[in-house]
């Protein structure tokens, strides 16, 4: 009357934890290890996002804002997000040009 009933055993459970635990153990520590990379990338992804608007503030205008304040009063950015998701302020030069406060001169 009773059936044979195949089912995992505590043993075969305990394999594909490790398996799991060890996988686990090589990507975690790659993902953090790229976070500034992460997070360089998002920040020079925004400032091109925000050289754009400095263009149709341009055209629209006839004038360089001042600063990004000036595109955020305009409507031209989010009142919100002025600056990089690092923390990095962005500056506008008097030349229309975007970069971020903490980059080198060089860049």
């Amino acid at each position: 009357m009773l059936k044979n009933q195949r089912g995992f055993t505590l043993i075969e459970m305990m394999i594909v934890l490790l398996v799991i635990s060890v996988l686990l153990i090589i990507t975690v520590p790659n993902v953090t290890q790229h976070n500034s990379k992460i997070n360089s990338k998002g920040c020079e992804a925004f400032i091109q996002m925000v050289q754009a608007q400095v263009q149709a503030y341009e055209m629209d205008h006839k004038e360089l804002p001042a600063s990004v304040q000036d595109l955020a009063d305009k409507g031209y950015m989010n009142e919100n997000q002025l600056t990089c998701q690092n923390g990095d302020e962005i500056v506008i030069s008097a030349e229309g040009k975007v970069k971020s406060a903490s980059a080198s001169p060089s860049s």
